[in-house]
């Protein structure tokens, strides 16, 4: 017997029909419908509250100015206990940021250069990148991270620390790494926006000229900005000192230091989401129609060239929205450090609801704070989908 499929329009007749044509129709009932559902929320809320204060509960946000007697080992803030919980919560955001950003910058440069390798014509090459990408898509990401903790674990002390480059150094302490000390650096990030504002003003440049910049233009045009930038540091007095990790009796002194939890997430995070960025980048890059590769073969371009400039800003239209999909995956994984003592928001929380008792808000601030990560990230995404459209790289 034929499959058939019926499809519900206003037009289809019975109790569905009549209603999709009353909703679509009616735009008070829906705002009607939005009121109740708000009313019906609003009891319910009063009900929590009221239920709260009979047990002598008192809801509220005071609870993040009260001292937090607790430590965190891992801070971009100066913190000590005693601090404020908002202050902690603070702590634990910007360490969620770090590993988030970080993870999503790696986890797509090396997810982007296996899905391009796993359509290498090295057969090796791609068996290979095939083989990486099952293993790590078919492991739960919670056993990878207790492997690579595990793997921190088993490094050695501080004095027989591993040295694999000059100045680095792989100890059960965490990893040290060169640094560089800026000194009287505060008007970089002033810098930083000057740079970026002249980015967007000599592309509204480039496009509203009639003519095409000729190549000794567009060169001058690119040495502008290191000349504009040079100039600076040196008005600004900005200096730069080499700061190298240095073995001291027993301690590692100079460099940055990765702990063995952040180290452990980072590179979790990574292997785990380029596995996935790479099946994302491999796909979009499939669904470019052969045609365009023998069309740039046709006019001699080489393979390189090819990807670069016919390939991947069709891919795009393909791997833009997974790519949304994966960054915000990564950055709600975040939360498995708790797994492996990695402090990061959810874990600080966590600590606070214990001590405070406040479980309810404490669970309200971190839905806040995920969702005030999470959006604008999906929306400068969006912003860049919409970019591509405008240039007609994807359909609107």
């Amino acid at each position: 017997m034929a499959d058939t499929i019926s499809i519900v329009s206003p037009d289809t007749p019975g109790p569905v029909g009549k209603i999709r044509l009353w909703w679509g129709a009616h735009p008070y009932g829906q705002l009607l419908l939005i009121a109740a559902l708000a009313l019906v929320l609003g009891l319910l809320c009063h009900n929590i509250l009221a239920s709260m204060h009979r047990l002598g509960m008192a809801p509220g946000l005071d609870y993040l100015w009260q001292p937090a007697n607790f430590d965190i080992t891992e801070s971009l803030l100066v913190y000590q206990a005693g601090d404020s919980y908002a202050r902690a919560i603070a702590v634990g955001l910007l360490n969620t940021l770090k590993l988030a950003v970080l993870g999503c910058l790696f986890a797509t440069t090396l997810g982007t250069t296996l899905g391009i390798a796993r359509l290498s014509g090295n057969l090796l090459l791609s068996r290979l990148v095939q083989a990486y990408v099952e293993l790590i898509r078919n492991t739960p990401l919670p056993l990878q991270l207790f492997f690579w903790i595990a793997l921190t674990q088993a490094l050695p002390p501080t004095r027989q620390a591993l040295q694999p480059f000059s100045s680095t150094f792989l100890s059960v302490r965490g990893i040290f790494l060169p640094w560089v000390e800026i000194g009287n650096g505060q008007s970089l990030w002033l810098l930083a926006a000057v740079l970026v504002l002249l980015a967007f003003a000599a592309r509204a440049f480039i496009r509203r000229l009639q003519h095409p910049l000729s190549a000794l233009g567009f060169l001058g045009l690119l040495a502008l900005f290191p000349a504009i930038a040079l100039a600076w540091i040196f008005v600004a007095g900005i200096t730069f000192t080499p700061d190298l990790p240095v073995l001291q009796g027993f301690n590692i002194r100079g460099g940055i230091t990765l702990t063995p939890e952040f180290a452990a997430m980072l590179v979790g995070l990574t292997i785990y989401y380029s596995a996935s960025i790479s099946e994302s980048v491999r796909s979009g890059i499939e669904s470019v129609n052969v045609g365009q590769w023998e069309a740039g073969r046709a006019i001699g371009l080489p393979r390189g060239r090819i990807m670069r400039l016919i390939v991947m800003p069709q891919a795009m239209r393909v791997i833009t929205p997974l790519m949304t999909s994966s960054y915000l995956d990564l950055t709600k994984d975040t939360t498995l450090g708790i797994l492996i003592g990695f402090t990061e928001v959810t874990a600080i929380i966590k600590t606070s609801a214990n001590n405070t008792g406040n479980a309810v808000e404490t669970i309200i601030v971190l839905v806040a704070v995920f969702l005030a990560v999470s959006m604008p990230t999906s929306y400068l995404i969006n912003l860049y989908n919409r970019s591509l459209a405008k240039r007609g790289i994807i359909a609107k």
